[in-house]
């Protein structure tokens, strides 16, 4: 009786039947979630008076790493607000300038001048999530993000 019991439990607690996807390329390293193999880095958001954020809508997978740039012009004080999609992903660090910043959260980022912002981050909860320039009118200061 004590012999089933044992090798159930050895079973249950080995981790190579914990991947139950059948998606036998997904392998991380030793930094698991945060490994290279499980990272992409997104197409650019520019940030310019009257112009589009992006081409196309952004499709992330839940579980995987992501940088992206956010890029200002300086042609005018904008921002981007998008408290929905910032609470879905988890921000592993914001850099601006070389300074490495790594906060709890945020609910907004703006920029008064011309800059490079660059984001990294997880995304966690599927659904989908806006990120749009305040009081801007129209769908053209608007990026729509998908986590599948």
């Amino acid at each position: 009786m004590r012999f089933p019991i044992l090798a159930i439990a050895l079973i249950a607690a080995c981790p190579v039947f914990a991947d139950d996807d059948g998606d036998d390329d997904a392998k991380f390293g030793m930094a698991g979630i945060l490994s290279a193999s499980n990272s992409e880095t997104l197409p650019p958001i520019l940030l310019s008076a009257g112009q589009p954020l992006a081409d196309a809508p952004l499709h992330l997978k839940s579980g995987t790493y992501y940088e992206i740039e956010i890029e200002a012009d300086g042609s005018q004080e904008l921002g981007l607000e998008g408290a929905g999609f910032f609470r879905a992903i988890w921000i592993d660090e914001i850099v601006i300038e070389g300074l490495e910043i790594r906060p709890l959260g945020i609910d907004s980022v703006e920029f008064d001048e011309a800059g490079v912002m660059e984001i990294g981050f997880v995304a966690i909860k599927p659904g989908t999530y806006d990120l749009h320039v305040p009081k801007a009118k129209g769908d053209l200061q608007r990026l729509e993000i998908i986590i599948e």
